[in-house]
């Protein structure tokens, strides 16, 4: 019997094990989510600054019986302009959303919002960026689902498309309400 060179069966065993690879790297929920170590915690205690004359918040008002989301977001970032109907229609629905400006220029943030509207029912800066790092996001746009107690629920990195309100931060929402 002829034996069959090692050369010839290499290149269909890798194949196999790449294709393996592929589909399990594909079939996973989400492949580029990274994990929040807030989900389950209490939002942290940071402090912020006030943004024009624009309502201010704190952590304290993040434990106030209600379910609410906090996005972090900044007039330089492309995806958070996209986001930005979908967060008015939300608050239209009367969910209660805050925001952080994230390293941003005052006049620019305030320059943002006045172009495309303050979904925001209060807003504070970060203008050093020290809340995202106590928050734990990698970017922004990155929204938060906070229920009444002020504990995180569900952090989202990335828009909030109108896909993302229905399959993750409804769902979220829902779970917060209890």
């Amino acid at each position: 019997m002829a034996r069959i060179p090692p050369l010839v069966i290499l290149p269909p065993v890798l194949f196999a094990g790449l294709a393996v690879a592929f589909y399990v790297g594909m079939t996973r929920e989400n492949p580029d989510a990274l994990p929040s170590a807030l989900t389950g915690r209490t939002a942290p205690e940071v402090t912020l600054e006030p943004l024009g004359g624009l309502p201010e918040f704190d952590v304290s008002m993040l434990k106030d019986g209600q379910v609410k989301l906090v996005n972090f977001w900044a007039s330089w970032c492309a995806p958070c302009r996209v986001e930005h109907p979908n967060l008015e229609a939300l608050a239209a629905e009367g969910l209660t959303i805050y925001g952080i400006n994230y390293k941003d220029q005052p006049q620019k943030a305030l320059a943002f919002l006045q172009e495309l509207g303050n979904p925001y029912a209060a807003v504070a800066a970060d203008d050093s960026g020290r809340a995202g790092i106590d928050w734990g996001i990698y970017g922004v746009p990155e929204t938060f689902v906070i229920d009444g107690e002020g504990t995180v629920i569900l952090r989202f990195p990335g828009p909030v498309t109108e896909r993302v309100i229905e399959e993750t931060i409804r769902p979220a929402l829902a779970q917060a309400a209890g």
